[in-house]
């Protein structure tokens, strides 16, 4: 529930509720959401479009702008399903000489009138509460598959699990899209960060770079997800919602790139050391940066 409806149910203020629902998933009675609360242990439980999409919808608009400032013109990619993908999908509208893989219909969707986008679909069953294209179908047509990368995004992300989702068919064909990629860039707002669910789609080591937002102050469990995500390697990108850009003044649009910090550290994310350089560089340049990074 939103904390707007729980304040009309019990008739108090917004305020009043948020401090409840603090106190209440500090007893562990339920979990806090984005703008409301769910349910404690929701492993099996996912929200269908209508509801994800209203969830988060400055910090999505915000990683997808920076997520497509990676990809590059004549590129091949895979896109899979969620409600920040199709986000980053009307973005590469505008990329020339781009190829999209994607099971996502609202992925395709976004990109059906981009003339100098070539989109292509996997086959498969349609799942009406993501409207993606799931099963055997759509894992055996990615097979032979190669792409420079795979953006992806998910129902929660933790250091030791990497990315997960609540449903066992679509995170089958999230690893088939990961196979078919050189590298992986995860999509995750900030209220994902320390949400552990049922299935496994990404294991962290094969996470290459994660785009998220910057957590709130009071959030300690997504600051100190964010370090434990750096410490084991994965490159961090940080877009700010609502024109606040980690280090930056605006969020850089694509071919804009600039170096992005990470949050300044605070309590339970203390020395959170990673960062990425969105720098005009080759690729081959970046891998040589990031691997002085490492060593250092």
């Amino acid at each position: 529930m939103s904390l707007r409806e729980l304040a009309r149910v019990v008739q108090t203020s917004e305020v009043t509720v948020r401090r409840d629902v603090r106190a209440l998933e500090a007893e562990g009675l339920l979990d806090r959401r984005h703008g409301g609360a769910v349910l404690p242990g929701g492993f099996t439980r996912e929200s269908g479009f209508p509801q994800k999409s209203h969830l988060a919808t400055a910090e999505k608009t915000a990683i997808a702008d920076l997520a497509a400032s990676f990809v590059e013109e004549g590129e091949a990619i895979v896109v899979g399903a969620g409600t920040t993908t199709q986000e980053l999908a009307r973005r590469l509208a505008r990329v020339p000489g781009l190829t999209v893989v994607t099971n996502s219909l609202l992925v395709a969707q976004a990109l059906a009138h981009a003339n100098r986008v070539e989109v292509v679909m996997t086959g498969g069953t349609l799942r009406g509460s993501n409207y993606a294209l799931v099963g055997s179908g759509a894992e055996q047509s990615l097979q032979g598959l190669r792409v420079s990368r795979a953006f992806l995004s998910g129902s929660g992300l933790t250091a030791e699990r990497g990315l997960s989702t609540s449903n066992m068919l679509s995170a089958s064909v999230d690893r088939a899209l990961v196979q078919a990629a050189a590298e992986v860039v995860v999509l995750a707002d900030h209220t994902k960060l320390g949400s552990d669910t049922m299935f496994q789609t990404v294991p962290t080591d094969v996470i290459t770079r994660l785009v998220t937002d910057e957590p709130p102050a009071h959030d300690d469990r997504a600051g100190a997800e964010l370090q434990a995500l750096a410490d084991q390697g994965v490159q961090i990108a940080v877009a700010g919602a609502s024109g606040n850009t980690a280090g930056n003044d605006a969020v850089p649009p694509r071919g804009a790139r600039r170096d992005v910090a990470l949050p300044a550290p605070r309590r339970g994310a203390a020395g959170l050391r990673s960062a990425t350089t969105l720098g005009e560089t080759s690729p081959g340049a970046e891998r040589a940066r990031v691997a002085d990074m490492r060593r250092r």
